[in-house]
């Protein structure tokens, strides 16, 4: 008689986390980091304190931007930050999308001058696929939602 095999899980090759590894982990990374979705939930109500920051190059802020943020590209964020952001003002700092680790570099400068700050995952890409507010010098415009990212409802996804 032939023992039975069954197939190996590539989700529980590795094990879970402790509770209180994970625990830890999620908890950082909240700490570190925001959505979209957030973002534009606390712009829209007008919460004070935050400084949404595009570290984009010039071409492609003017491209389009989220509304309501500010222009520093990192590379400027040493010289200007303190004419940008207020004093206590946590910092939200995104980039193009989820394949560019820009918005992870400009937070860095940010945190290197003493600033409360999180990185927006999804960076400008994924505002944008969710149907938020893009400013051009032409004005404000919205895409529809990509049923992929967002609920094309429009309501949240109150996750």
């Amino acid at each position: 008689m032939s023992a039975v095999t069954f197939p190996t899980s590539a989700v529980t090759a590795v094990p879970a986390a402790a509770n209180a590894a994970a625990l830890a982990h999620f908890a950082a990374r909240l700490a570190f980091e925001t959505d979209v979705s957030d973002v534009a939930a606390d712009l829209a109500s007008g919460v004070p304190g935050i400084v949404v920051v595009d570290s984009r190059s010039l071409e492609s802020w003017e491209q389009g931007h989220v509304q309501g943020a500010v222009h520093l590209p990192t590379a400027e964020i040493a010289a200007r930050a303190a004419e940008v952001v207020p004093a206590g003002a946590t910092v939200v700092t995104y980039c193009w999308g989820p394949g560019c680790n820009g918005a992870t570099r400009a937070a860095l400068e940010f945190a290197r001058l003493g600033h409360p700050v999180k990185e927006m995952l999804g960076g400008f890409e994924y505002w944008a696929r969710e149907g938020f507010p893009v400013e051009t010098a032409d004005g404000v415009s919205r895409r529809p939602a990509d049923p992929l990212t967002a609920p094309v409802s429009g309501v949240a996804c109150a996750c």
